[in-house]
């Protein structure tokens, strides 16, 4: 899988996150960002055009050098300039209480050690920083959930570690966040085992 996830994915991700549903998304998602923001999983720099006026600079964490080289056009065309600032979200190299804001959108999911992601998250934030996120996850409805558990082995591999089986809700609030405001839903043409969808902001508690 390594030249699949190195040289096939990220053409892939490029391409089916950049639906007209996930544009809208990413639109609501951005509009409130302000100061400098730290974006776990920048991705192909999808979330670029949607940085409001407010964003003075975007700090980008991404492991992959090939959707980084995609990225380079957004990157370039970004009204906030955009720093490549790691590509571990799960041990950032950044400084403790400094930023205004963290940005994820879809990325949660493919991180192994998510719990220790939200703690680097929750670590350079500032007091009054907001956590900003869209993210896919666990469905409350049993049936869906049981289907999500079943196909999680084979998303896995194919889609870069994707998780469909982790409750967002529960993740934040025991690494010592609050969510305010949250929005729960299944996201447009999307089979519901990967559409369970939780948008909105946390600060810590």
């Amino acid at each position: 899988m390594g030249l699949y996830r190195k040289h096939v994915l990220p053409h892939l991700q490029n391409k089916v996150m950049n639906t007209e549903f996930s544009r809208k998304t990413r639109a609501r998602v951005c509009a409130s960002l302000e100061g400098e923001v730290v974006e776990i999983g920048f991705g192909t720099g999808l979330n670029a055009e949607h940085y409001p006026e407010g964003v003075t600079k975007v700090f980008a964490v991404e492991p992959s050098t090939s959707c980084w080289k995609i990225a380079e056009p957004r990157v370039t065309a970004s009204r906030a300039p955009v720093e490549l600032a790691g590509l571990d979200g799960q041990r950032l190299q950044l400084p403790t209480e400094t930023f205004d804001a963290v940005l994820s959108t879809w990325t949660l999911c493919t991180i192994p050690d998510v719990d220790a992601a939200l703690a680097e998250i929750r670590r350079v934030l500032k007091p009054t920083g907001a956590f900003h996120f869209v993210e896919h996850g666990h469905s409350p409805d049993e049936k869906v959930a049981r289907w999500q558990h079943r196909v999680e082995p084979i998303s896995k591999p194919v889609f870069g570690g994707c998780h469909v089986t982790r409750d967002i809700t529960s993740l934040l609030e025991r690494s010592g966040f609050a969510i305010d405001p949250l929005d729960n839903y299944y996201a447009e043409k999307e089979p519901k085992v990967f559409g369970y969808t939780y948008e909105g902001v946390a600060r810590k508690a």
